[in-house]
């Protein structure tokens, strides 16, 4: 069983920078693609940031862009979303999530949360001004 665990979430004000972090359990975890998600309140769920499984292909919301930087450790079965300058409006629960599909399908699909079969329980930011 695929099992994914995130942690490190917490709270900081406006322009200031947190890192979480998702533990990947399971066999071959290594060649899932995974991605970051979040959801504030009142709102749908919301797809930030995506990497393949090699870690080698990235791709990011435009919200998010040049200020969060997805990235994994295969060796650690980790991944990591740095998030850097802050938003109130990045307020919200951080969710990471897996993928058996290949990384160009999840591209030519826009990263549908359907092709995650995987997510981990979420883990609380909150950006306060």
């Amino acid at each position: 069983q695929v099992q994914l665990t995130e942690s490190g979430g917490g709270a900081v004000q406006t322009g200031g920078s947190l890192r979480v972090s998702c533990a990947l359990t399971g066999d071959s975890v290594s060649s899932l693609s995974m991605a970051w998600s979040r959801q504030a309140p009142g709102k749908d769920l919301e797809w930030n940031a995506a990497i393949s499984s090699s870690g080698r292909d990235t791709n990011y919301a435009s919200s998010v862009y040049h200020r969060f930087t997805i990235s994994r450790d295969n060796a650690a079965n980790m991944l990591y979303l740095q998030m850097n300058n802050l938003r109130p409006e990045d307020t919200a629960m951080y969710y990471c999530a897996a993928s058996t599909v290949s990384w160009g399908t999840l591209l030519l699909r826009r990263l549908l949360q359907s092709d995650f079969q995987y997510w981990g329980q979420g883990t609380q930011v909150t950006v306060s001004s």
